[in-house]
């Protein structure tokens, strides 16, 4: 049995568990991934730093920053409106650009965010972080030569940017190249030894590869760095059932069913019962 993250929580069961999740680190993160077989997790940021131009203390600035706030909250309508305005009132201002299009991308509108990564990037063409957003956004397109093109150009700008080795991990794995995405996700860990995402993403494409035991050592890290991910339970929880042990991964699935109910989830937690129904026949 495998376990894939799917956008927007979609969930079918045919021998295989298929999760999705939204959950939170120091920003926004969509746990996104594509039709493929493995579990793929793209971060987007809503912290996004301000463009090089000390506009903080302006007008644009402070509205800026208020759709920042309002995007953390959740209110991705209120936070465009706020970067609208601060648009307006400054054209030239590429982190709002940059923030508008997470914000877009979070309401579903990948082809409006990735006309906003374009002005970002028109604007400031050394920001890795609008390339990586704008790669974010075309393999949520099924893009994933483009995406691994400004995942390239994100880490020509910045090498030691942790998420975009993950994400180029990702679009790898889509394209069938398993062994170049454990590279990445190697990359990711290498930067960032707390990165729990990438351990979990490793684990994926060991699991893929038939390596079960080093797919478990890989989630087992993700548990430890982070006890309240549930896709690293759920994931756990398919290769455990792999390689047989159905107790330990009835367990492991009923954790992640825990974990999604305490966070509100209700359709992640109602798609992991059903799993662990399915299992149990």
């Amino acid at each position: 049995m495998k376990l894939r993250l799917l956008e927007q929580g979609r969930v079918k069961l045919k021998r295989r568990l298929t999760i999705g999740v939204l959950t939170a680190l120091s920003a926004i993160i969509s746990v996104s991934c594509s039709n493929n077989k493995d579990v793929l997790v793209t971060e987007i940021g809503v912290n996004a730093p301000s463009n090089r131009r000390n506009t903080r203390n302006s007008e644009a600035g402070q509205l800026y920053i208020q759709g920042q706030r309002q995007h953390s909250q959740g209110n991705s309508q209120a936070a465009i409106a706020s970067y609208d305005k601060a648009i307006s009132l400054d054209p030239e201002y590429s982190s709002a650009y940059k923030a508008r299009g997470l914000a877009y991308f979070d309401l579903g509108d990948k082809q409006k965010a990735i006309a906003d990564y374009n002005e970002a990037i028109r604007l400031s063409p050394n920001d890795a972080e609008a390339y990586n957003s704008r790669g974010n956004a075309r393999a949520s397109l099924g893009d994933n030569a483009g995406a691994i093109t400004d995942y390239n150009e994100a880490l020509r700008l910045s090498p030691n940017y942790a998420e975009a080795y993950n994400n180029r991990g990702n679009a790898r794995s889509v394209q069938g190249d398993k062994s170049g995405s454990i590279e990445d996700f190697n990359q990711a860990i290498r930067v960032n030894p707390r990165y729990f995402i990438a351990y979990n993403n490793r684990g994926n494409a060991r699991s893929a590869q038939g390596d079960q035991q080093g797919a478990i050592a890989d989630y087992n890290q993700a548990i430890r760095l982070n006890s309240n991910f549930g896709p690293a339970y759920n994931n756990r929880g398919n290769a455990r059932a792999a390689q047989g042990d159905k107790q330990g991964a009835l367990e492991d699935l009923q954790k992640a069913a825990n974990i999604f109910q305490q966070q509100n989830n209700n359709d992640l937690y109602q798609q992991a019962m059903n799993n662990i129904k399915e299992l149990g026949q």
